[in-house]
């Protein structure tokens, strides 16, 4: 019966190869970065040059000379990327709360803020006070339908609407926003007729009135918007009367947005 060397059934590993070792078949050496395996055993034949003896098994790829060491390159907490050049580069780590976006000038990224239309929202609700006023000159309403709001930025623009309920014993109701604090310019924003003018309103009934206008800035002042109103003929307008959702609010908007 055939006898079998179950250690020989798989490749040896022998090490660098060396010209006085006596090399049986199977038996693997390396030689400038190379391996070889051994088929037909022999002492002498160096590998490469007696491919008799000798099969290559695997050959040396490239040093890496060539390449880039990524570790070397960045920084601790670095993100890499490739450049327009095509060499790797780093963009340092951002601060709590920023994120990864491609820069103003869309040739890279850089770590920021996310943009958003809407900078901050100045809320004021009416409540249940009733004001009334029978001036021909615009006058506040009320201490309740007033806000103030400080603009990040002052190329940005503050949105001012409010929304009430109304009632009128004669003439028309004109409404306006008046501004106070910008150093560019304050006062009413709309000259005499305001943003809307409102038929009379019979004391037997009420009406809802709503008005928006979007304001241009120049600074980074506290701004006050306030809502005021006046009557044609001196006669009576109550605003924030019957059970109504009446209330004021300001608005900084992203000037990128115009």
């Amino acid at each position: 019966m055939a006898t079998i060397n179950l250690g020989a059934i798989k490749f040896n590993w022998k090490g660098a190869y060396n010209n006085g070792t006596t090399y049986a078949v199977d038996d693997v050496v390396s030689s400038g970065g190379n391996s070889y395996v051994c088929i037909q055993a022999s002492t002498g034949n160096a590998v490469g040059n007696a491919t008799a003896y000798w099969n290559i098994m695997s050959s040396a790829g490239s040093n890496g000379t060539d390449g880039t060491d990524v570790g070397a390159t960045l920084a601790n907490k670095e993100i890499a990327f490739k450049t327009n050049a095509g060499a790797v580069d780093g963009i340092p780590i951002g601060t709590a709360g920023q994120f990864l976006k491609v820069n103003s000038g869309a040739t890279g990224y850089e770590f920021g803020a996310v943009a958003s239309g809407i900078k901050q929202i100045k809320f004021s609700s009416a409540g249940t006070t009733q004001y009334s006023s029978s001036s021909s000159s615009y006058t506040d309403v009320g201490a309740n339908y007033q806000v103030t709001i400080t603009p990040t930025s002052a190329s940005n623009r503050i949105l001012i609407y409010t929304q009430f309920a109304d009632q009128g014993s004669g003439g028309r109701t004109y409404y306006n926003f008046e501004k106070q604090g910008d150093s560019s310019g304050n006062g009413d924003l709309i000259a005499n007729g305001g943003w809307a003018n409102v038929e009379n309103i019979m004391s037997s009934g009420n009406g809802f009135t709503s008005g928006m206008m979007v304001d241009s800035v120049a600074s980074t002042n506290a701004l006050t918007y306030k809502l005021r109103f006046k009557n044609s003929n001196s006669s009576n307008t109550h605003v924030n009367v019957a059970d109504s959702i009446s209330f004021m609010m300001a608005m900084e908007l992203d000037g990128g947005l115009f």
